[in-house]
């Protein structure tokens, strides 16, 4: 296994803690924070599942939220590595970087249509100000379409930290010695991890489907169900999402160094 640098590398980790889709729920992901604050102990590791835009009314409002528990995270005594906070890509993430590249779509419109339906709409409110609607009716070309995107960019700079946070985004989450692999929505199991493509975002209606090991990992733990069927747990896979973003609650879950869970939060 490649260390990548598209991957978190966790080494002799004994808890890693794993917070599900957030969807712009800044109120939810407040009150979990609040309580995970007083569970965490010396050593511990923090792994967000993705999916922090989209659908939910407080996009810019949840990033500065993480960041901001990020270095309540990180200075606690004793020192905390940066590394143990770890951000993984959800799909929402991907679309938004997509989306800042529209002008190299053959078919832009599709493109916005398409991800708008799939809760982009309320992230492009927020960093541009502006429906689906609004872009596809003033802007059609690559030039118009270039200078729009530009014009975004600058307006997400101008969100202190928030460019960095999309940096900083990891494709998956992978925990040497105890086997457990973290990703957004799903896995394509046919294939080695490193030739995902995009399996970590959009192969998750075949998630449920994993009875067995998947090569070096024993179980593979994911923060977004797009089935929308609340937490789960089997023997080789654990579904950390309650429906948040979709009136359902933010869950986050601890796990041991052996895998197995051992506390389960929700707000």
């Amino acid at each position: 296994m490649s260390d990548d640098s598209a991957f978190a590398i966790i080494e002799n980790a004994r808890r890693i803690w794993a917070i599900g889709s957030i969807h712009g729920e800044v109120d939810k992901l407040a009150a979990l924070h609040e309580r995970l604050f007083g569970h965490l102990a010396p050593g511990d590791r923090l792994i967000y599942l993705g999916n922090y835009l989209g659908y939910g009314p407080a996009i810019i409002e949840t990033v500065d939220e993480i960041l901001s528990f990020r270095r309540k995270f990180l200075a606690r005594p004793p020192f905390t590595d940066a590394d143990d906070h770890i951000l993984l890509r959800g799909s929402q993430e991907e679309m938004w970087q997509r989306i800042l590249q529209l002008q190299f779509a053959v078919d832009p419109v599709e493109v916005v249509t398409w991800m708008a339906e799939r809760g982009l709409a309320s992230t492009l409110a927020a960093y541009a100000g502006e429906s689906p609607q609004e872009i596809l009716g003033q802007r059609a070309g690559p030039l118009t379409i270039a200078q729009w995107t530009s014009s975004v960019r600058s307006a997400m700079q101008e969100r202190p930290g928030h460019t960095s946070f999309m940096s900083a985004l990891k494709r998956a989450a992978i925990s040497r010695g105890n086997g457990l692999l973290f990703v957004n929505a799903g896995v394509d199991i046919s294939r080695p991890v490193e030739e995902q493509s995009d399996g970590f975002w959009w192969a998750g209606r075949s998630f449920s489907d994993i009875a067995t090991p998947y090569g070096e990992f024993t179980k593979i733990i994911r923060g977004f169900d797009p089935d929308h069927e609340g937490f789960n747990a089997t023997e080789f896979t654990v579904t950390v999402d309650g429906g948040c973003g979709f009136d359902g609650p933010l869950i986050a879950v601890g796990f041991a160094e052996n895998g197995e869970i051992f506390e389960q939060l929700e707000a």
